[in-house]
C-alpha cells in the first residue's frame, strides 16, 4: 500500500524508531506506518539489499532516508553491537519495535531442544539486548515505547506451532515484567498479537498444513478463515496501525498489555 511521506509535525515527529525485521511482512508495514506518523527510522534486518530497497521506497514517499543496519537475530551479540554503535554515533532512539520471523511449525512433542534454543535466542534474548541498549536513551528523553510483535498464541496456543507457542509466552512474560520496571521513566512496553496475517510466513504455514493433511492450499485457507469472525486474513497494514498507535503519545497510559489484532478469532476475553 502506498502511503504519504512522514510528517515531521505528526504524532511521532522528532522521535526516532528502530524497526526490526523491517524488510517484509508486518515489520515492513510498521516501518511505513511509523514513517507516516513522522518518525525518523532505523531499519534492522539481515538482508542489506532488501533493507536498502525499503529505505529507498520510504524516502521516495517524501520522508527522510531511513538508516539501515544489517544483523542476523541468530547472532544476538552482533545485533547488540551494531545497534549500540549506531546509537553511540547518532543519539537516542525512543521507539523499539521488536519483530523477527517465527520458528518453524510442528508439534511440540517432536521439537528438538535446539529449536527452542534458536527461538529463545532470536526472540527473547535479542529483545532483551535491544531493550538494554535503548532504555538509557529513552530514560534520558523521558519518553520510550517498546512494542513487541508476538502472536495470539499468548492467549490461545495454536495447533502445530509448539516451539512458537512456548517462546511467545516467554516474551509476553518478559514484556509484562519490564513494563512495570520502566514505567516510572515514561517508557511503555506492550505486545501486539497478530492473528492470521497475509504474509510469506502465513503462506508457508498454509502449504505445510496442506501437505500434512493431504488437501489443497485453498482448502486449508478456507478452514482457517472460517475460524475468524471477520472471515478474512489481516493485512500487514492493519497490524501496523495498532503498533503505530501504541508508539504515539496518545497511548501514554497504556502499558503491559497484549493487544490482539485477530479479527475476533481468540475465544477468550
Amino acid at each position: 500500500m502506498s502511503r504519504p511521506g512522514g510528517d515531521p509535525a505528526g504524532p511521532l515527529g522528532g522521535k526516532r524508531a528502530l524497526v526490526c525485521g523491517s524488510t517484509q511482512g508486518i515489520g515492513r508495514a510498521c516501518a511505513f506506518e511509523f514513517a507516516r506518523l513522522g518518525a525518523r527510522l532505523t531499519l534492522l534486518a539481515r538482508d542489506e539489499g532488501r533493507l536498502r530497497a525499503v529505505s529507498d521506497e520510504i524516502a521516495r514517499l517524501g520522508g527522510p532516508v531511513p538508516d539501515v543496519l544489517r544483523a542476523d537475530f541468530s547472532e544476538p551479540e552482533t545485533v547488540r553491537a551494531v545497534v549500540a554503535e549506531h546509537v553511540g554515533a547518532t543519539g537516542p532512539i525512543e521507539i523499539l519495535l521488536n519483530n523477527t520471523g517465527g520458528p518453524p511449525g510442528g508439534p511440540i512433542a517432536a521439537a528438538a531442544p535446539d529449536a527452542f534454543r534458536s527461538a529463545f535466542t532470536a526472540h527473547l534474548i535479542c529483545n532483551q539486548l535491544l531493550a538494554q541498549t535503548l532504555i538509557p536513551g529513552m530514560r534520558q528523553k523521558g519518553f520510550g515505547r517498546i512494542i513487541n510483535i508476538v502472536s495470539t498464541s499468548v492467549r490461545q496456543p495454536i495447533e502445530g506451532l509448539g516451539v512458537s507457542n512456548t517462546v511467545r509466552a516467554a516474551v509476553s512474560g518478559w514484556a509484562k515484567t519490564l513494563a512495570g520496571e520502566v514505567a516510572p521513566h515514561g517508557i511503555t512496553v506492550n505486545n501486539v498479537l497478530p492473528g492470521a496475517t497475509a504474509t510469506e510466513r502465513l503462506r508457508s504455514l498454509i502449504q505445510a498444513k496442506a501437505r500434512a493433511a493431504g488437501v489443497s492450499d485453498d482448502e486449508v485457507e478456507r478452514r482457517m478463515k472460517a475460524e475468524i469472525p471477520l472471515g478474512r486474513f489481516a493485512s500487514p497494514d492493519e497490524i501496523a496501525a495498532a503498533a503505530g498507535f501504541l508508539a504515539t503519545p496518545a497511548a501514554s497510559y497504556i502499558t503491559g498489555i497484549s493487544l490482539p489484532v485477530d479479527g475476533g478469532r481468540i475465544a477468550c476475553l
